[in-house]
C-alpha cells in the first residue's frame, strides 16, 4: 500500500523552507528571496512518486507580529500544523537555537501531538564538525523526547533523499489526493501575483519590499497570448515614485523581469500591465488585507 500524507514546513523568517520546497520538487513553485516575509501565505506542493505522496505545506517564517499582516502571516503557520501528519522543524544548522526557534517549540510544536523531524539546513557553511554538533545539541534540548534530525542543504539538495525516506516512514497508508501530474494547486493568477511580488522584491531594497501587496485586477487566457493587468500597492507616496523609478525604469524592469517568467511558465507570450498606487498603512487595516487576500480561516 502507498503512502500519502500533508507534512507542514515550519521555522523562523529566512531558514531555507520555500527553497527546500522547491528544491524536492525540481521546480519553482515557491518565490525565495533573502527578504524576510517573502512567502506570506500556506502554499501546497505536491510530490508523487513510486513510494506515494507527499503534500508539503510552506508557511510563512514565524516570528512576533509588528501589525495586521504579520498576525495573519503568523496564524497561516500556526493553523498548518493541527492539519498535518508531519511537521518539519527548519533551522538554520549553521547558529545554534535562538528565542524564535524556542518560541516555535513552545508554543507551536509542543502543543501539538504531531510527530516532528528536526531538519538543519545551512550546516554546509560551516567547517568545523564540533560546531555543528554545539548546534545540533542547542536545537534537540530544546525538546523533551528524542526526535529524529536531518542535515540538509536546501540549496544544493544534500541529503534531500534521506529526508524524503524519514518523512515516507512516517506517513499513514492511503490513496492519492490529487492527480500524479499535479505539483501544486496554485491557480495562475495568484502565480502572477507572486512573482510580481518577488520582482519587486529583488529589485527594491529597506521597507518597500515589506511594504508592497500586489493584485490582479484582469487576467485573460487566449491560445496565443495571456493578458494580465495588475496593481503593486504600496503604503506611501514616496515608496510610489521609488517602486517607478525615474522615466519609469524601475516599473519597467520589474514588468520585464515578471513577464519573462511568466512566459515560462505558461508556455506562450505574456502581455503584463503594471500600475502603482497608493493604500496608506494598508498592513494595519482588516478590510484592505481581505480585499488582497490575506484572511484568515478562523475568519
Amino acid at each position: 500500500m502507498k503512502k500519502c500524507g500533508f507534512v507542514a514546513i515550519l521555522g523562523r523568517p529566512n531558514v531555507g523552507k520555500s527553497t527546500l520546497l522547491n528544491q524536492i520538487l525540481g521546480q519553482k513553485i515557491v518565490i525565495t528571496t533573502d527578504k524576510a516575509q517573502t512567502t506570506r501565505k500556506r502554499i501546497k506542493g505536491i510530490l508523487t512518486e513510486d513510494r506515494g505522496q507527499i503534500i508539503f505545506v510552506d508557511t510563512p517564517g514565524v516570528h512576533r507580529p509588528l501589525n495586521k499582516l504579520g498576525e495573519f502571516l503568523l496564524d497561516e503557520a500556526k493553523v498548518a500544523v493541527p492539519d498535518a501528519d508531519l511537521v518539519l522543524f527548519l533551522v538554520d544548522g549553521s547558529e545554534p537555537a535562538g528565542k524564535g526557534d524556542k518560541w516555535i517549540v513552545e508554543n507551536i510544536l509542543k502543543q501539538s501531538k504531531i510527530p516532528v523531524v528536526l531538519v538543519m539546513n545551512k550546516v554546509d557553511k560551516l567547517k568545523k564538525t564540533e560546531k555543528v554538533e554545539e548546534n545540533l545539541i542547542s536545537y534537540k534540548t530544546l525538546f523533551e523526547e528524542n526526535i529524529p534530525v536531518v542535515r540538509i542543504s536546501a540549496k544544493t539538495g544534500r541529503n534531500k533523499d534521506t529526508l524524503l525516506s524519514n518523512i515516507f516512514k512516517k506517513l499513514p497508508e492511503g490513496d492519492y489526493l490529487y492527480p500524479e501530474d499535479v505539483v501544486t494547486e496554485e491557480n495562475m493568477r495568484s502565480v502572477a501575483e507572486e512573482i510580481i511580488r518577488e520582482k519587486v522584491l529583488l529589485n527594491t531594497q529597506d521597507e518597500i519590499p515589506h511594504s508592497v501587496a500586489i493584485k490582479v485586477e484582469r487576467y485573460e487566457e487566449k491560445e496565443d497570448i495571456d493578458r494580465i493587468y495588475a496593481t503593486i500597492f504600496c503604503e506611501q507616496k514616496s515608496q510610489k515614485g521609488i517602486l517607478i523609478g525615474k522615466g519609469g525604469n524601475l516599473l519597467k524592469k520589474i514588468g520585464t523581469d515578471a513577464r519573462l517568467e511568466l512566459e515560462n511558465i505558461v508556455e506562450k507570450k505574456v502581455f503584463l500591465g503594471l500600475e502603482v498606487k497608493v493604500e496608506k498603512d494598508w498592513r494595519k487595516k482588516d478590510k484592505i488585507l481581505k480585499n488582497f487576500g490575506y484572511k484568515s480561516e478562523k475568519e
